[in-house]
């Protein structure tokens, strides 16, 4: 029906493959966060101290559930820690599995900080993200620009929200020497 609607052949060589087999394939893999078998373990491990962990650059793809476009960019995930950690790679794949859902970029934040803080019973979680949006920079104003969202799961000291900006800006310093 997409197909017809804008004007293509759904039976012509180059699209059949597309329909019958891509895209339901990229459909699947674009949805994952709805499938709860696909969130990743998050498994703890004991340790000292209530020091913060700060994971920076963690890539992030997701869709617009307004306009079925796909917004991308980076996370920023920081948590304190309440006598364990998570392996620093179930971070990633949190956020990968949380983001694979049709949402929008605040309540793709705010979810990230709840859910981080109940997976791994964190004292607080803080969540930043930074976005590019195809909905506005194919279409509408059609520019690209950078979104940014914070949240977290508690009330948080100015000093320690300045330690994560910190590293949030020593990761881009890196990342643009």
């Amino acid at each position: 029906m997409f197909l017809e609607a804008i004007g293509e052949d759904p039976e012509r060589s180059a699209l059949v493959e597309t329909w019958q087999r891509r895209l339901p394939a990229t459909m699947e893999s674009l949805s994952e966060g709805y499938r709860i078998e696909a969130k990743p373990a998050m498994r703890t491990f004991e340790s000292e101290g209530e020091d913060w962990v700060v994971k920076t650059g963690i890539p992030v793809y997701s869709l617009c559930e307004h306009h079925l476009l796909p917004f991308y960019g980076t996370a920023h995930v920081a948590y304190r820690s309440n006598g364990s950690v998570v392996g620093l790679s179930k971070l990633i794949r949190y956020v990968q599995w949380k983001s694979r859902r049709l949402t929008i970029q605040e309540r793709l934040t705010r979810e990230l900080a709840d859910g981080l803080t109940e997976e791994i019973d964190a004292g607080n979680v803080l969540v930043e993200l930074r976005m590019t949006h195809l909905c506005e920079s194919m279409r509408g104003v059609e520019s690209e620009t950078e979104t940014t969202t914070r949240a977290s799961s508690d009330s948080t000291a100015e000093d320690e929200r300045q330690r994560f900006r910190d590293a949030i800006e020593t990761h881009e310093d890196d990342d643009h020497p």
